[in-house]
Formats: C-alpha cells, sequence, structure tokens
C-alpha cells in the first residue's frame, strides 16, 4: 500500500494510537478537495501543499546538512566518490607500485571537495519546493517512494551542475585535491609503455557529488514517507489537535 500521505506528517509529528486510526480517513479526503479530521476545522487544499512543503524542506535540510558535514559523502559506501573507472587501471597500477598513499590522498581530497559544495544545493531545492503547485503536490502525494525526488531532480539537475561546478574546482583546490590529483596521474603517466589518461577532474567530482546529492534526497523521501517523526509544527497541531 502507498505511504505517500506520510509526506505530509513525516518528520514532524509523533504518533498516538489514535493518531494512527485517522490515517485511512485522512488518506481519503486527500482524494477530495480538502481533508476534514474530527474535532478540527476541514483542512484546505493549501495547506495540504503548505504541509507537504515544510515536511520536504525539513528532509531536504537534514539531507544536505549530513552530506556537508565531515565524511558525508568519505564515510558512506553508498554515495563515496572513487575514481572514474577509465581510470582503475591507475589505481591499480599504482598500488602495486607502492604508491597508494597518492591514490588515497586523491580518492579523500574529491571526497572532501563535495562536502565542502553540498550547501550550496539548498538554496536551489528550497526554490523547487516553493514552486510546487497543487498538481505537483498531488502527483507526489499519490506517487511512487521517489516521487519527490524525481521531481526536485527535474527542477533543478541542470541548475545544480552549473552551481555546483565552480564551487567544486574552488572547493577542490582548497582541500589539495587539485594538487593530488595531477601528482596522481603525473605519476601514472611516466610509467613506460602504458596509456595515459587524465580525467577531467571538476567534471567527474560534480557529477558524482550530484549524483550522491540525490541518492541522499531519495533515503530521505524514503524515511519521510515510512517514519512519522518527532518535531511539532503549528500546521500539525492544528490539523492533528
Amino acid at each position: 500500500m502507498k505511504k505517500s500521505i506520510y509526506l505530509i506528517i513525516g518528520m514532524t509529528f509523533t504518533f498516538s494510537m489514535s493518531g494512527i486510526s485517522q490515517l485511512p480517513n485522512l488518506k481519503k479526503g486527500l482524494e477530495k478537495t480538502g481533508i476534514s479530521i474530527p474535532g478540527n476545522k476541514s483542512l484546505s487544499e493549501k495547506e495540504v501543499g503548505e504541509g507537504l512543503k515544510e515536511a520536504l524542506n525539513k528532509g531536504i535540510e537534514k539531507g544536505v546538512d549530513k552530506l556537508s558535514k565531515p565524511d558525508g559523502y568519505f564515510k558512506d559506501d553508498q554515495i563515496k566518490l572513487f575514481l572514474p573507472q577509465e581510470a582503475k587501471q591507475v589505481e591499480s597500477k599504482l598500488r602495486k607500485l607502492g604508491q597508494g598513499k597518492k591514490v588515497d590522498a586523491a580518492i579523500e581530497s574529491m571526497n572532501r571537495a563535495a562536502e565542502d559544495a553540498a550547501n550550496s544545493s539548498k538554496g536551489l531545492f528550497v526554490s523547487a519546493i516553493k514552486n510546487l503547485s497543487l498538481n505537483d503536490v498531488m502527483s507526489i502525494l499519490n506517487g511512487e517512494d521517489d516521487a519527490a525526488t524525481s521531481y526536485l531532480s527535474a527542477q533543478t539537475r541542470n541548475d545544480l551542475v552549473e552551481k555546483f561546478k565552480p564551487v567544486i574546482k574552488t572547493s577542490l583546490d582548497k582541500v589539495g585535491a587539485t594538487q593530488h590529483w595531477e601528482n596522481l596521474f603525473t605519476a601514472y603517466n611516466k610509467i613506460p609503455m602504458v596509456q595515459k589518461v587524465n580525467p577531467d577532474l571538476v567534471d567527474y567530482t560534480t557529477e558524482k557529488a550530484i549524483e550522491g546529492l540525490f541518492i541522499q534526497i531519495a533515503k530521505q523521501e524514503l524515511e519521510i514517507r515510512n517514519n512519522p517523526a518527532a518535531r511539532v509544527s503549528d500546521l500539525l497541531k492544528k490539523v492533528f489537535g
């Protein structure tokens, strides 16, 4: 059974048993113009939208804040940045030659740059959420478990690339990734009889950082849908009384 109703209440309300028992009525009401809950006045379409936007904003903030902290990317095996596929032979060859520290330094510095840049995504997401139409709201509420993530990706991905690139470039320089990358591929390209490679560091890190960002957002969306959480807002106090 779809759990789309949790997008409204996710991360903002701790349920009592009586609150849980009202979910079927609440979901049925969503399919109409408004929602009517015993003891409260009818919840308007506007309030439904505001509730969803509030839940999404909280999920985005939590997800981005997590990625922005040290090891947000580096110690998450699902989104950690590694060398690009075309450079796997570089890593293998250099490790065999006892230069694994250069490889490790390059990998860590890319992840530090991604963590440094992640926070710059908040504004774009906030704007996309603010511009949700009623049709968007209902599509997300009644959609798949990643409906909100898909919406945000469609609305922000191109802008994220443009916004991330200069931030990633600055971050790469700041954390020493550019130098580590240069050292890594200079060392490899000096090896006799190897085919020289040098992938674009900024493009690659930007792409992987954004990919990891949406993976994290999808995690937060799933959390919102499945686990009604404990923060109470004025809007949801009004709804659930």
